[in-house]
């Protein structure tokens, strides 16, 4: 039996070693499950998170034998750490010189085959492995040695999260320092929820809802509050001519008037329904609690509303407008409602009509 040697930098990868304060530690699920999936994609019947002290090898987490430690010079990890930027594989022990008069290969658990994926701190130092072994010779194809060296790679970053908690622990000696830093850390990680809730449902451009609200926003107008049928009423707003703006006048004049006419839709239906950017230069606008009659004459205020814009040129919109009916989805209805804008556009634009 062949010793490992002692890398020329052991005292300096000891002293790495130890800041992890991890030796002797109890068992932890992150690192068993790994291990698990380690032994599962090599096909080895154990596996084990090793760690190289002074004169030992301890296992963080070790399945498929009873063991806590070893003497470091029956260690086979004692070996692979010495190369730290590759696996080491050992297809049958008893071929190999180092280890045929191993005490783990001659007697329990009888490893003929391991493969070990050293664990590189981020200082570039090996402080232990990942590895797999079997008491069958076998082979590692590349795939699988690739994601042995990717799983140790990920016990060296949950044992990186593991130290950075405990530093955190010990940096917070007084509790009340450290109720106070976990409810400032609790209000930011709310107030940039709110914010993304609220960037993934508002129109950028228009400062309106987007699509997304307004479906939510459509499902619930539909029933009332003890989930009976409600009188709605839909729009869906197309600005007329729409690239012709975008391709004379160039796309910022294009986003501008997009921008004023979401401005137009939020004073004129805000408390009193809700408009929303449906796409392009399309808008939807939400009319609960009215009938297809008040719905047109609104309607058809806006249409008036938009030709009056201060733009510097003409700008007009077809608006087809659907009542909600009784049994009828959602999409049915906004589906009628572009029905009746097509028949808008199709009789000359700048005009409202009503879905039967």
């Amino acid at each position: 039996m062949i010793k490992p040697e002692k890398p020329v930098n052991e005292a300096v990868r000891l002293a790495a070693l130890y800041r992890y304060r991890i030796l002797d530690s109890e068992k932890e699920k992150s690192f068993e499950d790994l291990v698990t999936i380690a032994k599962a994609v090599c096909g080895a019947s154990m596996a084990a998170v090793t760690l190289i002290d002074a004169e030992r090898q301890w296992f963080k987490s070790i399945q498929g034998t009873e063991a806590q430690e070893l003497p470091r010079s029956e260690s086979m990890c004692g070996h692979a750490i010495l190369q730290p930027e590759q696996v080491m594989v050992v297809e049958d022990a008893q071929r190999d010189e180092r280890f045929h008069d191993n005490p783990i290969v001659t007697g329990d658990p009888k490893v003929r085959f391991y493969a070990g994926a050293p664990l590189v701190s981020t200082e570039g130092l090996p402080l232990g492995t990942l590895c797999v072994f079997d008491p069958q010779p076998q082979r590692l194809d590349a795939q699988q040695t690739e994601a042995l060296a990717a799983l140790s790679r990920q016990v060296m970053l949950v044992m990186e999260l593991r130290r950075f908690a405990l530093d955190i622990q010990t940096h917070m000696v007084e509790r009340d320092d450290y109720e106070r830093l976990l409810g400032e850390y609790h209000d930011v990680l709310l107030a940039q929820n709110a914010d993304l809730a609220e960037q993934s449902r508002t129109d950028v451009l228009t400062g309106l809802p987007n699509r997304r609200a307004m479906a939510v926003a459509l499902d619930a107008s539909v029933l009332d509050a003890d989930g009976q049928p409600r009188q709605t009423a839909v729009a869906l707003v197309d600005i007329d001519h729409f690239k012709q703006i975008n391709d004379f006048n160039g796309h910022a004049t294009g986003d501008r008037v997009l921008a004023e006419l979401g401005v137009l839709l939020r004073a004129q239906f805000s408390g009193r329904g809700l408009a929303a950017r449906y796409g392009g230069e399309e808008f939807v606008v939400l009319m609960p609690d009215t009938d297809l009659r008040t719905a047109e004459l609104q309607c058809d205020f806006l249409r008036m509303a938009v030709s009056d814009l201060p733009l510097g040129f003409p700008v007009t919109v077809s608006i087809g407008v659907a009542a909600h009916r009784s049994g009828d989805t959602v999409e049915q209805t906004l589906e009628r409602a572009d029905a009746a804008l097509y028949r808008a556009k199709g009789n000359g634009r700048n005009r409202v009509e009503l879905a039967p």
